[in-house]
């Protein structure tokens, strides 16, 4: 007979049980917050914005990327140029109204089909907006790049990610060795004449005029004809931690904040994805929250204008406390 080791508890002393903080107990529920009151939603109006998110491969690993992009992050898969003109064929034929397309990532320059993309969202007429880190993915592309702009011109916006205007703290972010592949990258599409735009990161509590001026010194002493003034050529997202206390966003909040509910991104905007493993791509409500199964729909946009609960503290940080928007319109 096998020998029976028990473990010998002292009962003399009382066991430690963790008692939920208040942050472990918010965004449980869809329809009510943790003090149970109503929790505010969003109708979707008008599809003014159909994201793109191409794949969340990227060549570099950012400290803080919400979408956790890195070389070996492949959750979301390579989008195609087929599922990509499937959507765009059912916004026309659907008649939806969407006049701009956006394309993020991942480092969507990675994807194979990126170019056949951008032009069949071209030939549509739509306004383009393509995320990038303009390092070498970009750079494989420039002589395609460079026809796309023969051929339509300032009809689409590349928006360059340039976390700070300073190298270290831009590299701090993004890694060693990220700024001068990034700078040439920037410094070539601003003398090939394309239309940019810089998303910029808030994430060292810098006062905005401040942090507008010293980008507006890096745009000066490097040839980037930008105003950084203009907050809409430079954008300064709200920063999102996911161990930062965070505020539920309840239906009494409009009026108190001051925010209409109708210049929320889901108002106005889906994103499409395909996970790993999946035979489609779906839909899903927000370009921050391809992860959450609670904010994907089915795999039609025709199926996707459903009220948006806002049950995560993304849509608190960066939505409606933060004032954060992703579109060209919006930033």
């Amino acid at each position: 007979m096998e020998d029976l080791h028990l473990e010998r508890v002292d009962y003399s002393v009382e066991p430690t049980i963790k008692l939920p903080s208040s942050e472990d107990i918010k965004f449980k529920d869809p329809f009510v917050t943790a003090k149970g009151e109503e929790r505010a939603y969003v109708d979707l109006v008008n599809l003014e914005t159909l994201w793109f998110n191409t794949g969340t491969l990227c060549n570099i690993t950012c400290q803080n990327c919400y979408i956790e992009s890195s070389p070996r992050n492949d959750r979301l898969v390579y989008l195609t140029h087929e599922e990509v003109l499937s959507y765009l064929n059912e916004i026309e034929t659907q008649q939806l109204g969407t006049r701009e397309v956006g394309i993020t990532g991942g480092e969507p320059f990675m994807n194979p089909d990126i170019i056949k993309i951008m032009r069949s969202v071209l030939e549509r007429k739509l306004q383009l907006i393509v995320l990038t880190n303009a390092m070498r993915p970009m750079m494989r592309f420039t002589k395609e790049l460079l026809k796309l702009l023969e051929e339509f011109g300032p009809s689409f916006t590349l928006r360059v990610s340039v976390d700070h205007y300073k190298t270290k703290l831009h590299e701090e972010e993004r890694g060693k060795n990220t700024w001068k592949p990034m700078l040439e990258g920037l410094q070539w599409l601003c003398q090939n004449g394309f239309d940019i735009d810089i998303a910029g990161r808030t994430r060292w509590h810098e006062n905005e005029e401040d942090l507008r001026a010293g980008y507006a010194s890096f745009f000066e002493d490097n040839g980037i004809a930008l105003d950084a003034h203009d907050k809409k050529k430079l954008v300064l997202f709200p920063e999102m931690k996911r161990n930062k206390p965070t505020p539920e966003i309840t239906t009494q909040c409009w009026s108190i904040l001051n925010v209409n509910p109708d210049d929320i991104m889901c108002a106005t905007s889906r994103m499409i994805v395909k996970r790993k493993g999946a035979e489609k791509p779906s839909v899903i409500a927000c370009t921050l929250l391809p992860y959450d199964p609670q904010f994907e729909y089915a795999s039609t946009l025709e199926n996707s204008a459903k009220r948006v609960q806002l049950n995560h503290r993304f849509c608190s940080e960066f939505c409606v406390a933060g004032g954060g928007a992703c579109s060209v319109k919006e930033g």
